[in-house]
């Protein structure tokens, strides 16, 4: 299994997945433990717009830890197969050894969108 992160230079959950420098993405050994990391360059702009999705997708990506995250870039994670649990804060490697643990669930709520594009200044609010 491998899960993709959007992540700063310092390894924090960046808080709004578009806008990310890049992803960590985790291969996860059958023993559910971290096995390897590495970096994938983000593109830049919006994320529902990129081939970021197809580009995880064929690198065996099934799960996406976000923070926020827009219903545009969730559909396009969701058709490429990867489920997205929304919500996600702090540091990278720490939240993916929660999710392991089963302590990470989603948090159920989407950046708000208006007319199908990021409102500019927006700002999203997670639990």
């Amino acid at each position: 299994m491998k899960i993709a992160v959007p992540v700063t230079k310092e390894n924090q959950i960046d808080s709004h997945f578009g806008h990310c420098e890049s992803y960590g993405v985790f291969t996860i050994s059958d023993k559910n433990e971290i096995a390897g990391i590495k970096s994938v360059e983000s593109p830049q702009g919006c994320g529902c717009k990129s081939d970021i999705a197809s580009v995880l997708a064929s690198d065996g990506v099934s799960v996406m830890l976000a923070g926020g995250i827009g219903g545009g870039a969730i559909n396009v994670l969701n058709n490429s197969g990867i489920e997205v649990i929304r919500g996600c804060s702090g540091d990278a490697t720490e939240v993916v050894k929660q999710y392991l643990s089963g302590l990470v669930k989603d948090s159920g709520s989407n950046c708000h969108q208006q007319e199908g594009h990021h409102e500019h200044g927006h700002s999203c609010s997670h639990n």
